[in-house]
Protein backbone atom coordinates (compact mmCIF):
# COMPACT_ATOMS: atom_id res chain seq x y z
CA UNK A 1 0.00 0.00 0.00
CA UNK A 2 1.66 3.60 -1.04
CA UNK A 3 2.41 5.70 1.68
CA UNK A 4 0.86 8.87 0.60
CA UNK A 5 -1.81 7.32 0.21
CA UNK A 6 -1.68 7.40 4.13
CA UNK A 7 0.27 10.05 6.80
CA UNK A 8 4.05 9.17 5.68
CA UNK A 9 5.95 10.83 7.92
CA UNK A 10 3.95 9.73 11.33
CA UNK A 11 5.78 8.66 14.02
CA UNK A 12 8.85 9.42 12.04
CA UNK A 13 8.43 12.53 11.81
CA UNK A 14 10.19 13.34 15.37
CA UNK A 15 13.33 11.71 14.57
CA UNK A 16 13.43 13.21 11.51
CA UNK A 17 13.46 16.79 13.04
CA UNK A 18 16.19 16.02 16.03
CA UNK A 19 19.70 16.67 14.58
CA UNK A 20 22.53 14.50 13.11
CA UNK A 21 25.90 14.29 15.20
CA UNK A 22 27.52 11.79 12.78
CA UNK A 23 29.07 12.75 8.84
CA UNK A 24 27.87 16.59 9.44
CA UNK A 25 29.74 20.08 9.67
CA UNK A 26 26.89 22.01 10.53
CA UNK A 27 23.77 21.91 12.20
CA UNK A 28 20.43 23.27 10.79
CA UNK A 29 18.47 25.55 12.84
CA UNK A 30 15.05 25.33 11.75
CA UNK A 31 14.32 28.64 12.89
CA UNK A 32 17.61 30.50 12.25
CA UNK A 33 19.54 29.23 9.77
CA UNK A 34 20.27 31.38 6.85
CA UNK A 35 18.56 30.09 3.55
CA UNK A 36 21.08 28.82 1.11
CA UNK A 37 19.73 30.26 -2.60
CA UNK A 38 19.56 27.07 -5.48
CA UNK A 39 21.23 27.85 -8.86
CA UNK A 40 20.49 26.74 -11.81
CA UNK A 41 20.08 23.08 -12.02
CA UNK A 42 23.31 22.55 -13.90
CA UNK A 43 25.25 24.00 -10.90
CA UNK A 44 23.00 22.85 -7.86
CA UNK A 45 24.85 19.19 -8.76
CA UNK A 46 28.62 19.60 -6.85
CA UNK A 47 30.28 16.29 -5.33
CA UNK A 48 29.87 15.90 -1.50
CA UNK A 49 31.96 13.06 -0.74
CA UNK A 50 33.19 14.30 2.35
CA UNK A 51 29.82 14.79 3.81
CA UNK A 52 28.39 11.70 3.29
CA UNK A 53 30.01 7.35 2.66
CA UNK A 54 26.78 6.22 1.14
CA UNK A 55 27.16 2.42 1.85
CA UNK A 56 26.29 -0.53 -0.83
CA UNK A 57 23.38 -1.62 1.20
CA UNK A 58 20.51 -0.78 3.07
CA UNK A 59 19.71 -3.21 5.98
CA UNK A 60 15.62 -3.28 6.10
CA UNK A 61 13.72 -5.04 8.81
CA UNK A 62 10.89 -7.11 7.74
CA UNK A 63 8.54 -6.61 10.25
CA UNK A 64 6.80 -9.69 9.40
CA UNK A 65 9.12 -11.71 9.52
CA UNK A 66 11.61 -9.76 11.62
CA UNK A 67 14.27 -10.90 9.25
CA UNK A 68 16.77 -8.27 8.73
CA UNK A 69 17.21 -7.58 4.86
CA UNK A 70 20.35 -7.09 2.97
CA UNK A 71 19.38 -4.66 -0.03
CA UNK A 72 21.60 -3.09 -2.53
CA UNK A 73 21.10 1.14 -2.57
CA UNK A 74 19.89 0.39 -5.96
CA UNK A 75 16.98 -2.75 -5.23
CA UNK A 76 15.97 -0.41 -2.33
CA UNK A 77 14.98 2.75 -4.18
CA UNK A 78 13.56 0.60 -7.26
CA UNK A 79 11.58 -0.66 -4.25
CA UNK A 80 10.71 2.24 -3.01
CA UNK A 81 9.15 4.02 -5.76
CA UNK A 82 7.46 1.01 -6.75
CA UNK A 83 5.86 1.08 -4.14
CA UNK A 84 5.04 4.81 -3.21
CA UNK A 85 4.45 6.39 -7.32
CA UNK A 86 2.53 4.81 -9.88
CA UNK A 87 4.81 3.47 -12.54
CA UNK A 88 2.35 5.15 -15.17
CA UNK A 89 3.60 8.12 -14.04
CA UNK A 90 6.55 10.30 -16.02
CA UNK A 91 9.92 9.49 -15.92
CA UNK A 92 11.11 12.44 -14.78
CA UNK A 93 8.41 12.41 -11.84
CA UNK A 94 9.77 8.55 -10.78
CA UNK A 95 13.20 9.84 -10.86
CA UNK A 96 12.08 13.20 -8.60
CA UNK A 97 10.92 10.17 -6.09
CA UNK A 98 13.49 8.41 -6.25
CA UNK A 99 15.93 11.33 -5.09
CA UNK A 100 13.30 12.34 -2.26
CA UNK A 101 13.32 8.16 -1.70
CA UNK A 102 16.87 8.18 -1.37
CA UNK A 103 17.47 11.50 0.27
CA UNK A 104 15.01 10.18 3.15
CA UNK A 105 16.74 7.02 3.62
CA UNK A 106 19.97 8.35 4.28
CA UNK A 107 18.87 10.89 6.27
CA UNK A 108 17.20 8.28 8.43
CA UNK A 109 20.19 5.86 7.87
CA UNK A 110 22.87 8.39 9.22
CA UNK A 111 19.99 8.74 12.57
CA UNK A 112 19.90 5.27 13.63
CA UNK A 113 23.64 5.62 13.65
CA UNK A 114 23.94 8.45 15.59
CA UNK A 115 21.01 7.13 18.11
CA UNK A 116 20.31 3.24 17.33
CA UNK A 117 16.97 1.97 17.94
CA UNK A 118 16.62 -0.65 19.49
CA UNK A 119 13.59 -2.32 17.76
CA UNK A 120 15.16 -1.90 14.47
CA UNK A 121 17.62 -4.81 15.60
CA UNK A 122 20.80 -3.19 14.11
CA UNK A 123 18.77 -2.24 10.61
CA UNK A 124 18.74 1.28 9.09
CA UNK A 125 15.46 1.17 9.03
CA UNK A 126 12.06 -1.18 8.68
CA UNK A 127 9.76 -1.85 5.89
CA UNK A 128 6.74 -0.29 7.92
CA UNK A 129 4.95 2.10 6.08
CA UNK A 130 3.17 3.31 8.60
CA UNK A 131 6.68 4.81 10.21
CA UNK A 132 9.09 4.32 7.25
CA UNK A 133 8.70 4.33 3.70
CA UNK A 134 6.86 1.67 1.97
CA UNK A 135 9.14 -0.79 0.30
CA UNK A 136 8.50 -3.74 -2.07
CA UNK A 137 10.97 -6.77 -2.75
CA UNK A 138 11.41 -7.39 -6.49
CA UNK A 139 9.32 -10.46 -5.73
CA UNK A 140 6.25 -8.41 -4.32
CA UNK A 141 6.67 -5.84 -7.23
CA UNK A 142 6.48 -9.25 -9.83
CA UNK A 143 3.32 -10.43 -7.76
CA UNK A 144 1.87 -6.73 -8.03
CA UNK A 145 2.18 -6.14 -11.81
CA UNK A 146 2.07 -9.81 -13.36
CA UNK A 147 2.37 -9.68 -17.03
CA UNK A 148 3.02 -6.02 -17.12
CA UNK A 149 5.92 -6.16 -14.32
CA UNK A 150 9.00 -6.14 -17.25
CA UNK A 151 7.71 -2.87 -18.50
CA UNK A 152 7.15 -1.46 -15.69
CA UNK A 153 9.96 -2.44 -13.53
CA UNK A 154 12.05 -1.57 -16.13
CA UNK A 155 10.94 1.85 -16.57
CA UNK A 156 11.51 2.81 -12.69
CA UNK A 157 14.88 0.92 -12.84
CA UNK A 158 15.72 2.76 -15.88
CA UNK A 159 14.70 6.36 -13.62
CA UNK A 160 16.55 5.23 -10.52
CA UNK A 161 20.07 4.30 -12.12
CA UNK A 162 19.67 8.15 -13.58
CA UNK A 163 19.74 9.73 -10.34
CA UNK A 164 21.35 7.08 -7.86
CA UNK A 165 23.69 8.72 -6.66
CA UNK A 166 22.16 12.65 -6.29
CA UNK A 167 20.31 13.44 -2.91
CA UNK A 168 19.00 16.91 -1.66
CA UNK A 169 20.62 18.50 0.95
CA UNK A 170 20.70 21.59 3.05
CA UNK A 171 23.52 23.03 5.50
CA UNK A 172 25.69 19.70 4.95
CA UNK A 173 22.70 16.99 5.91
CA UNK A 174 20.37 15.19 3.87
CA UNK A 175 16.54 17.21 4.47
CA UNK A 176 13.33 16.23 5.36
CA UNK A 177 12.13 14.69 2.07
CA UNK A 178 8.26 14.99 2.59
CA UNK A 179 5.98 14.18 -0.05
CA UNK A 180 2.28 13.26 -0.54
CA UNK A 181 -0.16 12.46 -3.47
CA UNK A 182 -2.07 15.25 -4.14
CA UNK A 183 -1.82 19.10 -2.68
CA UNK A 184 -4.84 21.70 -1.84
CA UNK A 185 -3.74 23.55 -4.82
CA UNK A 186 -0.44 24.71 -2.80
CA UNK A 187 1.75 22.72 -0.68
CA UNK A 188 1.80 23.13 3.31
CA UNK A 189 5.11 24.13 5.57
CA UNK A 190 5.99 21.86 7.95
CA UNK A 191 6.06 24.57 10.69
CA UNK A 192 1.97 24.82 10.07
CA UNK A 193 1.81 21.25 10.06
CA UNK A 194 4.77 20.38 12.70
CA UNK A 195 5.51 23.06 14.47
CA UNK A 196 9.27 23.56 12.96
CA UNK A 197 10.62 25.54 10.38
CA UNK A 198 12.28 24.45 7.46
CA UNK A 199 13.09 26.90 4.42
CA UNK A 200 12.99 23.74 2.55
CA UNK A 201 9.59 23.08 3.42
CA UNK A 202 7.45 25.52 2.79
CA UNK A 203 4.40 26.66 0.81
CA UNK A 204 4.50 26.77 -2.82
CA UNK A 205 2.03 26.44 -6.12
CA UNK A 206 1.09 23.46 -6.83
CA UNK A 207 -2.57 24.47 -8.82
CA UNK A 208 -2.57 21.42 -11.12
CA UNK A 209 -3.09 19.40 -8.36
CA UNK A 210 -6.76 20.65 -8.33
CA UNK A 211 -7.22 18.97 -11.79
CA UNK A 212 -6.87 15.59 -10.47
CA UNK A 213 -10.10 13.83 -10.43
CA UNK A 214 -9.52 12.66 -6.88
CA UNK A 215 -8.99 15.97 -5.88
CA UNK A 216 -12.03 16.66 -3.42
CA UNK A 217 -13.75 14.09 -1.26
CA UNK A 218 -16.45 14.00 0.60
CA UNK A 219 -17.03 11.59 3.26
CA UNK A 220 -20.49 11.43 5.72
CA UNK A 221 -20.50 9.79 9.14
CA UNK A 222 -23.54 9.29 11.57
CA UNK A 223 -22.83 10.86 15.18
CA UNK A 224 -22.06 6.92 16.58
CA UNK A 225 -19.34 6.53 14.06
CA UNK A 226 -17.07 10.03 14.75
CA UNK A 227 -17.62 9.22 18.37
CA UNK A 228 -16.49 5.76 18.38
CA UNK A 229 -13.58 6.41 15.74
CA UNK A 230 -12.56 9.45 18.49
CA UNK A 231 -12.79 7.12 21.49
CA UNK A 232 -10.09 4.34 20.08
CA UNK A 233 -7.36 6.92 20.87
CA UNK A 234 -9.04 8.69 23.18
CA UNK A 235 -11.29 7.72 25.26
CA UNK A 236 -12.12 10.44 27.59
CA UNK A 237 -13.38 12.70 25.57
CA UNK A 238 -16.66 13.91 25.93
CA UNK A 239 -19.58 14.70 23.80
CA UNK A 240 -22.55 16.88 24.27
CA UNK A 241 -26.17 15.38 23.60
CA UNK A 242 -26.25 17.61 20.70
CA UNK A 243 -24.04 16.38 17.27
CA UNK A 244 -24.36 20.02 16.29
CA UNK A 245 -22.02 21.37 18.66
CA UNK A 246 -19.40 18.42 18.83
CA UNK A 247 -17.17 19.73 15.87
CA UNK A 248 -15.91 23.69 15.41
CA UNK A 249 -12.40 24.49 13.48
CA UNK A 250 -10.66 26.95 15.24
CA UNK A 251 -8.19 27.83 13.42
CA UNK A 252 -6.80 27.03 9.73
CA UNK A 253 -3.33 27.72 7.96
CA UNK A 254 -3.46 30.11 4.74
CA UNK A 255 -3.73 27.23 2.74
CA UNK A 256 -6.25 26.00 4.04
CA UNK A 257 -5.34 23.03 6.48
CA UNK A 258 -7.19 22.63 9.87
CA UNK A 259 -4.49 23.47 12.04
CA UNK A 260 -6.89 22.67 15.60
CA UNK A 261 -10.39 21.77 15.85
CA UNK A 262 -12.80 21.37 19.08
CA UNK A 263 -13.73 18.00 19.57
CA UNK A 264 -16.52 17.44 21.93
CA UNK A 265 -14.44 18.27 25.30
CA UNK A 266 -11.48 18.12 23.94
CA UNK A 267 -9.19 20.13 21.13
CA UNK A 268 -7.09 18.65 18.34
CA UNK A 269 -5.21 19.14 15.34
CA UNK A 270 -6.46 18.48 12.17
CA UNK A 271 -3.93 15.81 11.25
CA UNK A 272 -5.38 14.23 14.51
CA UNK A 273 -8.78 14.13 13.22
CA UNK A 274 -7.90 13.06 10.26
CA UNK A 275 -6.43 10.12 11.45
CA UNK A 276 -8.69 9.47 13.77
CA UNK A 277 -11.53 9.51 10.96
CA UNK A 278 -9.74 8.19 8.31
CA UNK A 279 -9.91 11.62 6.05
CA UNK A 280 -7.79 12.29 2.71
CA UNK A 281 -5.85 14.88 4.18
CA UNK A 282 -6.45 17.87 6.85
CA UNK A 283 -7.81 20.37 4.24
CA UNK A 284 -11.32 19.36 4.68
CA UNK A 285 -14.39 21.51 6.17
CA UNK A 286 -17.24 19.85 7.99
CA UNK A 287 -21.12 19.97 8.19
CA UNK A 288 -24.24 18.72 10.45
CA UNK A 289 -27.16 18.05 8.85
CA UNK A 290 -29.99 15.75 8.98
CA UNK A 291 -28.58 13.85 11.26
CA UNK A 292 -25.26 13.43 9.55
CA UNK A 293 -21.64 14.73 9.65
CA UNK A 294 -20.01 15.43 6.17
CA UNK A 295 -16.30 16.22 5.61
CA UNK A 296 -14.96 17.48 2.20
CA UNK A 297 -11.40 17.38 1.84
CA UNK A 298 -9.22 18.87 -0.72
CA UNK A 299 -5.86 17.29 -1.63
CA UNK A 300 -4.45 13.82 -0.27
CA UNK A 301 -1.50 13.47 2.51
CA UNK A 302 -0.30 16.02 4.91
CA UNK A 303 0.41 18.42 2.05
CA UNK A 304 4.38 19.15 3.15
CA UNK A 305 7.08 18.42 0.68
CA UNK A 306 6.63 17.48 -3.09
CA UNK A 307 3.16 16.98 -4.48
CA UNK A 308 3.47 13.41 -6.29
CA UNK A 309 0.46 14.24 -8.75
CA UNK A 310 2.27 17.63 -9.15
CA UNK A 311 5.42 16.46 -9.90
CA UNK A 312 3.90 14.60 -12.40
CA UNK A 313 2.19 17.33 -13.83
CA UNK A 314 4.84 19.20 -14.38
CA UNK A 315 6.51 16.10 -15.70
CA UNK A 316 4.09 16.37 -18.77
CA UNK A 317 4.74 19.95 -19.25
CA UNK A 318 8.33 19.22 -20.50
CA UNK A 319 10.02 19.97 -16.39
CA UNK A 320 12.88 17.92 -15.60
CA UNK A 321 13.69 16.19 -12.26
CA UNK A 322 15.96 19.02 -11.31
CA UNK A 323 13.36 21.28 -11.44
CA UNK A 324 10.41 19.57 -9.91
CA UNK A 325 12.67 19.10 -6.87
CA UNK A 326 13.74 22.27 -6.56
CA UNK A 327 10.03 23.90 -7.07
CA UNK A 328 9.17 21.64 -4.08
CA UNK A 329 12.28 21.57 -1.74
CA UNK A 330 13.42 25.38 -2.23
CA UNK A 331 16.44 26.56 -0.46
CA UNK A 332 17.72 22.63 -0.97
CA UNK A 333 20.71 22.00 -3.19
CA UNK A 334 20.97 18.65 -5.52
CA UNK A 335 24.12 17.19 -4.88
CA UNK A 336 25.88 14.32 -6.31
CA UNK A 337 27.38 11.53 -4.41
CA UNK A 338 30.32 9.24 -4.80
CA UNK A 339 30.90 6.11 -3.20
CA UNK A 340 34.03 4.79 -2.62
Amino acid sequence: MRTEWRFYLGAALAMLLLPMSILVTRQADAADAAASTPESAASNINSQADTANLENCYRVLDCKTGEVLEVSVRDYLIGVVCAEMPTSFETEALKAQAVAAHTYAERIRLQNQANPNANLQNADFSNDSAVYQAFYTQEQIREAYGDAFEERYGKVAAAVDAVADELLYYNDEPIVAAFHAISSGKTESAEAIWGTALSYLVSVDSESDTAVPAYSETVTLSPDEVKTRIWQDNPNTEFSDDPAEWLRIRTVSGVGTVLSISVGSDTMSGQELRTALGLRSACFTVTYADGQFSFTTKGYGHGVGMSQYGANAMAKAGETYETILLHYYPTATLCRQFTE
